[in-house]
């Protein structure tokens, strides 16, 4: 996934200092620790544009599992209320470990609502636990029920409290710095939860920081028509009406974007995090990849929340990317390889990451190793073609030089003990 989109057969890496130093065949360094990929696949880290990693401990809720996105939200925002600070760091950890084993090496997160002294903080400490590239997203709510928002009031919160708290997470933890293990966004939830007031003063703050924006948008019918009657237009010129498009904006889901907005979106290099298996779960749609990608608009995949998906694989994200759009416009719309490389340079573009995703001399050392020598490439012609043929689980992953994956498991936590606090605490929340 370099710029010449290079395959290098029985090939070699030298990673030094947090960073590829060398590609190419027969390399050596004196003194350097091997690490043998015979029978591998070698690919850049894959890269989550889009997460919840709070609702990994609200997996198939029934009342949830058959709704559309309002009938869903209604449903489990009741049991996200009762969340507090163990819940959301713990149900971190297992939603990162989980992308950590699906070759994940950087991954966003939207965090928009704080129950019970819950804060951006737990997020963070749990992926520097896990040990990858993390870029938590201080989102938001501040419209409930009673004033005519989705969201019920206990999860809503006073915008002035927002803008300072956003503030706060910024000049903690943010980091500009290429090798940056923690960037911080700003994230206001959606058009159906917070004020255009909020919307406008947040892109503001994010211009004056220097950090990008994030939020939901036109994810389905009725978010479209949310749209058109509170606000008397379309969500992509909502967005630009209120500064919200930009190469230091990108927007999760899009699935009905109409043809102006594609064009709108390319024109301000505004970017995309697609979430397949979300789209379908809640029977959203299908997004047009096929003609963002066309027009020149950024594209990087999402998981989605484990409340939506319920799965955290984002290479089974790549693929499903692949399957839809060719259902939808021809099985010759989109290769296998191109939906790795939304997966890998792709997501890293959109989150501004253009060091990552990539192997190739000077970018961070984020790499996969996948082992092609077992049964689910038994028979395969293209190794490469990993999304028609290939794990679903890495055997090595490194971040920034460091293994956070070996011969299959997570090594920097005691994951099994997390498991088991994480089924504890969703069994309390189901009593």
């Amino acid at each position: 996934m370099d710029d010449d989109r290079r395959e290098i057969p029985c090939g070699d890496i030298l990673l030094r200092g947090g960073q590829i130093s060398a590609v190419g065949k027969g390399l050596s360094a004196e003194n350097a620790e091997v690490l043998d990929a015979r029978g591998c696949v070698v690919t850049p880290g894959l890269v989550n544009t889009h997460h919840h990693l709070y609702q990994t401990l609200t997996r198939a809720v029934p009342g949830g599992q058959d709704a559309l996105l309002f009938g869903w939200l209604r449903t489990l925002y009741p049991i996200w209320s009762r969340f507090g600070p163990d819940e959301v760091f713990t149900s971190a950890q297992v939603g990162l470990a989980e992308l950590a084993l699906s070759g994940c090496t950087m991954t966003s997160d939207h965090l928009y609502l704080f129950p019970n002294g819950s804060r951006l903080d737990d997020t963070i400490a749990a992926a520097s636990e896990i040990g990858l590239r993390f870029h938590p997203t201080r989102g938001a709510m501040s419209i409930g029920e009673s004033a005519g928002g989705l969201p019920p009031d206990s999860l809503v919160e006073k915008e002035t409290d927002i803008l300072r708290d956003m503030v706060r997470v910024v000049d903690k933890f943010h980091d500009p710095a290429p090798s940056a293990m923690v960037r911080v966004g700003l994230a206001p939830c959606s058009p159906f939860s917070v004020s255009r007031e909020l919307m406008r003063d947040t892109a503001s703050l994010a211009r004056d920081k220097g950090v990008m924006l994030h939020t939901h948008l036109a994810e389905n019918d009725e978010d479209v028509a949310y749209s058109l009657v509170t606000f008397g237009c379309r969500p992509g010129q909502y967005a630009e009406d209120l500064g919200w498009t930009g190469p230091d904006v990108w927007h999760a889901h899009c699935v009905k974007l109409d043809t102006r907005e594609i064009d709108l979106f390319a024109r301000s290099r505004t970017g995309v995090a697609h979430c397949p298996c979300s789209n379908c779960r809640l029977g959203s749609g299908i997004a047009p990849v096929r003609a963002m990608r066309d027009a020149g608009v950024r594209v990087g995949l999402g998981v989605d929340g484990a409340a939506s998906n319920d799965s955290g694989n984002l290479m089974s994200e790549a693929r499903q990317a692949m399957l839809l759009q060719r259902v939808q416009n021809g099985a010759d719309k989109m290769s296998a390889r191109e939906a790795l490389e939304i997966a890998t340079r792709g997501g890293a573009d959109v989150l501004g990451r253009p060091e990552c995703g990539r192997i190739q001399v000077g970018a961070r050392a984020d790499i996969a190793l996948w082992d092609v020598s077992g049964v689910s490439s038994a028979g395969s012609w293209d190794p490469a073609a990993l999304v028609l043929a290939g794990p679903a689980f890495v055997r090595d992953l490194l971040v920034e030089g460091r293994r956070i994956v070996a011969s299959g498991g997570v090594v920097t936590i005691d994951l099994p003990r997390v498991i088991e606090t994480q089924n504890r605490l969703a069994k309390s929340l189901m009593e």
